[in-house]
Protein backbone atom coordinates (compact mmCIF):
# COMPACT_ATOMS: atom_id res chain seq x y z
CA UNK A 1 0.00 0.00 0.00
CA UNK A 2 3.25 2.31 0.55
CA UNK A 3 4.24 1.96 -2.64
CA UNK A 4 1.22 2.81 -4.51
CA UNK A 5 1.12 6.29 -2.26
CA UNK A 6 4.15 7.03 -2.85
CA UNK A 7 3.25 6.93 -6.90
CA UNK A 8 0.51 9.01 -6.28
CA UNK A 9 1.75 11.49 -4.49
CA UNK A 10 5.05 11.47 -7.02
CA UNK A 11 2.29 11.60 -9.84
CA UNK A 12 0.48 14.76 -8.19
CA UNK A 13 3.88 16.27 -7.69
CA UNK A 14 5.36 16.12 -11.31
CA UNK A 15 1.61 17.37 -12.19
CA UNK A 16 2.49 20.63 -9.65
CA UNK A 17 5.68 21.01 -11.22
CA UNK A 18 4.18 20.95 -15.05
CA UNK A 19 2.09 23.60 -14.00
CA UNK A 20 5.32 25.65 -12.84
CA UNK A 21 7.61 27.30 -14.73
CA UNK A 22 10.56 24.81 -14.60
CA UNK A 23 10.82 23.52 -17.83
CA UNK A 24 9.19 20.73 -17.08
CA UNK A 25 6.48 19.50 -20.11
CA UNK A 26 4.01 16.61 -19.17
CA UNK A 27 1.13 16.04 -21.42
CA UNK A 28 -1.47 14.00 -19.62
CA UNK A 29 -2.49 12.81 -16.35
CA UNK A 30 -2.05 8.92 -17.78
CA UNK A 31 1.83 10.33 -18.57
CA UNK A 32 2.20 11.77 -15.03
CA UNK A 33 1.46 8.03 -14.12
CA UNK A 34 3.93 6.89 -16.15
CA UNK A 35 6.40 8.92 -15.73
CA UNK A 36 6.35 8.52 -11.34
CA UNK A 37 6.56 5.06 -12.16
CA UNK A 38 10.01 5.33 -14.26
CA UNK A 39 11.47 7.46 -12.20
CA UNK A 40 10.78 5.42 -9.13
CA UNK A 41 11.76 1.98 -10.79
CA UNK A 42 15.13 4.20 -12.23
CA UNK A 43 15.13 5.67 -8.31
CA UNK A 44 14.99 1.84 -7.22
CA UNK A 45 17.80 0.34 -9.63
CA UNK A 46 19.66 2.73 -10.87
CA UNK A 47 20.74 5.32 -8.16
CA UNK A 48 22.22 2.59 -5.59
CA UNK A 49 24.64 1.75 -8.35
CA UNK A 50 25.34 5.24 -9.23
CA UNK A 51 25.71 5.93 -5.73
CA UNK A 52 28.43 3.78 -5.26
CA UNK A 53 30.30 3.88 -8.17
CA UNK A 54 30.25 8.16 -7.43
CA UNK A 55 31.04 7.65 -3.91
CA UNK A 56 34.17 9.67 -4.29
CA UNK A 57 32.81 12.18 -5.93
CA UNK A 58 29.56 12.46 -3.11
CA UNK A 59 32.05 12.86 -0.16
CA UNK A 60 34.20 15.25 -2.19
CA UNK A 61 31.34 17.50 -2.58
CA UNK A 62 30.09 16.86 0.89
CA UNK A 63 27.09 14.64 -0.62
CA UNK A 64 26.19 17.63 -3.41
CA UNK A 65 26.43 15.52 -6.63
CA UNK A 66 23.56 13.69 -4.76
CA UNK A 67 21.66 16.45 -6.81
CA UNK A 68 23.44 15.53 -10.16
CA UNK A 69 22.43 12.27 -9.59
CA UNK A 70 18.70 12.83 -9.11
CA UNK A 71 18.73 15.07 -11.90
CA UNK A 72 20.17 12.28 -14.19
CA UNK A 73 17.47 10.05 -13.18
CA UNK A 74 15.14 12.63 -13.55
CA UNK A 75 16.36 13.72 -16.93
CA UNK A 76 16.85 10.16 -18.16
CA UNK A 77 13.01 9.12 -17.24
CA UNK A 78 12.32 12.31 -19.46
CA UNK A 79 13.65 10.55 -22.20
CA UNK A 80 12.25 7.32 -22.06
CA UNK A 81 8.54 8.56 -21.28
CA UNK A 82 6.93 10.06 -24.28
CA UNK A 83 4.85 13.44 -23.26
CA UNK A 84 7.42 14.14 -20.73
CA UNK A 85 9.71 16.56 -21.45
CA UNK A 86 12.57 18.98 -20.11
CA UNK A 87 12.37 22.23 -22.26
CA UNK A 88 15.64 23.24 -21.18
CA UNK A 89 17.54 20.12 -21.27
CA UNK A 90 20.01 19.01 -17.97
CA UNK A 91 19.17 22.56 -16.22
CA UNK A 92 15.40 21.99 -16.27
CA UNK A 93 16.40 18.08 -15.11
CA UNK A 94 18.25 19.92 -11.90
CA UNK A 95 15.73 22.33 -11.30
CA UNK A 96 12.47 19.73 -11.76
CA UNK A 97 14.36 17.44 -9.32
CA UNK A 98 14.82 19.61 -6.68
CA UNK A 99 11.21 20.55 -6.81
CA UNK A 100 10.46 16.88 -7.27
CA UNK A 101 12.06 16.85 -3.96
CA UNK A 102 10.35 19.73 -1.79
CA UNK A 103 7.12 18.96 -2.87
CA UNK A 104 6.76 15.29 -2.30
CA UNK A 105 8.65 16.02 1.33
CA UNK A 106 5.81 18.63 1.37
CA UNK A 107 2.88 16.24 0.34
CA UNK A 108 4.04 13.38 2.35
CA UNK A 109 4.15 15.10 5.30
CA UNK A 110 0.89 16.43 4.89
CA UNK A 111 -0.34 12.89 4.46
CA UNK A 112 1.45 11.56 7.73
Amino acid sequence: MDIIVAWIVTTIAFLIISWLPLGVEIDTLGKAFIAAAIFGILNAILKPILGVLTFPLIVLTFGLFLFVLNAFIFWLAAKIVPGFRLRWGFWSAIIGALALSVINSILLALID
